[in-house]
């Protein structure tokens, strides 16, 4: 099985989010983690939105990327232009590839109501879930120091 890290700024939605996909539709090919370069704190709309489509990350915690250290990652799949700026030397193999999404926190500081901070949410779990589909296929066209996959 592939080994695959996806890396945000705190690991607090995108990351997990990714993971959360990752396991749930590609379980069987992709063992899947998710981390930050800071922690946050998981992100209860992320929760919130991932449940909505059938996802439990309720029991997923926000990680430092250093708390990994010891797994020999395939890839690491940085998810915000923070985190692929600021990604640590990998070891080894390890392929860094880019995919970057919106931050929906922050879309969500400007929405009107709380249904349509929660669109925001939903529509980048929609994103991240069409990007993880293509696993691990995708990666291997990306594969390379910041490599940048279209994620529509």
């Amino acid at each position: 099985m592939l080994k695959v890290l996806f890396l945000c700024t705190g690991n607090s939605c995108r990351s997990q989010m990714a993971e959360g996909w990752a396991r749930h539709i590609k379980g069987e090919v992709i063992e899947g983690y998710s981390a930050g370069v800071e922690m946050h704190g998981l992100n209860p709309k992320a929760v919130q939105v991932m449940a909505e489509a059938g996802v439990d990350i309720s029991g997923h915690r926000s990680k430092h990327v250093r708390e990994l250290s010891d797994v020999p990652f395939d890839y690491v799949v940085t998810v915000c232009g923070n985190a692929q700026e600021s990604c640590p030397v990998f070891p080894g193999k390890t392929k860094v590839v880019h995919v970057g999404f919106d931050d929906p926190p922050r879309l969500a500081k400007a929405a009107r109501s709380e249904e349509e901070a929660l669109n925001h949410y939903r529509r980048v779990r929609d994103e991240i879930r069409k990007f993880v589909e293509t696993l691990p296929d995708s990666l291997t066209v990306g594969a390379g120091a910041a490599a940048t996959l279209p994620t529509n």
